[in-house]
């Protein structure tokens, strides 16, 4: 009987070509589980048999040793103390998240990016950017880190003749945040009050005026529970009363980096 069972085996090994199905009866790779709702456990990894596994409210990172093992011990760690960097994991990591002419003017008018004007009647205007969704694995911190190019006329960069230097010699401020609208609903009042990453620079006029693209940097910190979500980037634009200011924000280079720690 036992001589039965090893052929019954062997024959099935020779079958498949050495690839193994569980769930499956035609094994696609070495190791193949079958069904949608496959799972794995490795008992060694559990909270119960291994001290670095971060228990039941946060999930653990495992790592592939050079050998193809898997762990929960990164490379040169050493129990209670540094020394070891932990996987940086990218939720976005996007050059020039911001369009470059999204009003479709014609070149060389195409690199002014989002215009928001502050004119005459207004000491300080507010303008949405862009939005990007996340998708958010798990409870985690999440890290925004993103920078923006700033284009500056003294008239409206939207209509002809699209740009003009600044020579008032007043000083413009120019600031840059953004909200998250959780599970991505919609932006409620409370949402929108909390800003995040708020990042200001100035520019003050000589009589030569300034044309160009200085960049603003920043980032900021949000927790952020597991599910999709919808961040909201802003663009303001502060300047003296009885004078006109355009920005164009994200004409140029910009980027948009995310990442989460668990």
């Amino acid at each position: 009987m036992k001589r039965t069972i090893l052929l019954l085996l062997c024959a099935t090994s020779f079958s498949t070509y050495g690839q193994v199905g569980i769930g499956t009866t035609a094994p696609q790779e070495t190791l193949h589980l079958g069904a949608n709702t496959s799972t794995i456990r490795i008992e060694g990894l559990d909270e119960i048999n291994n001290p670095l596994n971060s228990g039941p409210t946060r999930l653990t990172p495992v790592f592939v040793t050079e050998s193809g093992n898997f762990t929960l011990q990164p490379a040169g760690y050493t129990s209670g103390g540094t020394g070891y960097v932990l996987p940086l994991n990218f939720l976005a990591d996007t050059p020039n998240f911001i369009p470059n002419n999204p009003l479709g003017l014609a070149a060389p008018f195409d690199r002014y990016g989002v215009v928001i004007n502050s004119d005459l009647t207004n000491e300080s205007t507010t303008g949405l950017i862009q939005t990007v969704t996340i998708n958010v694995p798990t409870n985690s911190m999440v890290e925004v880190k993103y920078a923006i190019s700033l284009y500056f006329s003294g008239t409206n960069l939207a209509v002809p003749p699209h740009s003009t230097f600044i020579t008032d010699g007043k000083t413009r401020v120019i600031q840059s945040y953004f909200c998250v609208d959780i599970d991505s609903d919609g932006l409620s009042p409370a949402e929108l009050a909390q800003m995040y990453g708020v990042k200001g620079q100035y520019y003050a006029s000589d009589a030569g005026g300034t044309r160009g693209y200085p960049n603003m940097n920043s980032q900021g910190y949000v927790n952020l529970p597991a599910g999709s979500h919808t961040l909201y980037f802003f663009g303001v634009v502060n300047d003296p009363p009885n004078t006109f200011t355009s920005i164009g924000f994200g004409g140029a280079n910009d980027y948009l980096k995310i990442r989460l720690f668990n």
